[in-house]
């Protein structure tokens, strides 16, 4: 009797364990399954010169390729920072400039996904934009940590038509067992060049 319990707890463990690894693969599945569809509605983006969604009920769409070469970072910039959004990869702010252009664009990111290569940037690190209009060049000039409640973006900032200026920003701090918090690690960077 105590034998056949042991066996049908083995089984029942056994099963247990197969649809946790079932569901766990599910989510691998659909990250790699959107990376690949992003990526195809980015590459789509650039040759038609059109904002391609990467499915059809998507609520956002590729608007820049952002890279930092010293540390081999690639990441598609997503429209909107949602956390629908920002699921799926780093988000411009909608009110801020388009990547590239004269004025601030603000793209968020979560600090243990997409921007968790931020704790790893260093004053003077090119960072490069690629969007439809081209490519434009910028160099890291200051980090911050900052209070989100406290913080506030100058808005003559935004519509600088003068200069082009990145802002990436993320929760902080990096590796933190919690979600949330009202601290952010920011990065800021201006355009070294025009846009080619």
């Amino acid at each position: 009797m105590i034998s056949r319990l042991i066996r049908f707890a083995l089984v029942v463990m056994c099963l247990i364990g197969i649809w946790q690894l079932a569901i766990a693969g599910k989510f691998y599945a659909k990250a790699w399954l959107a990376e690949q569809l992003i990526e195809r509605a980015w590459t789509s983006s650039l040759q038609e010169d059109t904002q391609e969604k990467p499915w059809p009920w998507a609520d956002t769409w590729p608007v820049a390729e952002l890279s930092i070469p010293r540390l081999g970072i690639d990441e598609i910039v997503l429209s909107g920072d949602s956390g629908r959004v920002l699921a799926f990869g780093p988000g411009l702010t909608e009110s801020s400039s388009l990547p590239g252009q004269p004025g601030l664009s603000i793209i968020s990111g979560h600090r243990d996904t997409h921007f968790e290569f931020l704790q790893d940037i260093k004053m003077g690190d090119k960072l490069v934009i690629r969007s439809q209009q081209g490519s434009m060049n910028f160099i890291i000039e200051e980090t911050a940590i900052v209070d989100q409640r406290d913080f506030r973006v100058n808005r003559e900032l935004l519509t600088e038509k003068q200069h082009s200026q990145m802002m990436l920003v993320t929760c902080y701090p990096f590796n933190a067992l919690t979600s949330g918090g009202d601290l952010r690690f920011i990065v800021i960077a201006k355009s070294q060049n025009n846009v080619i």
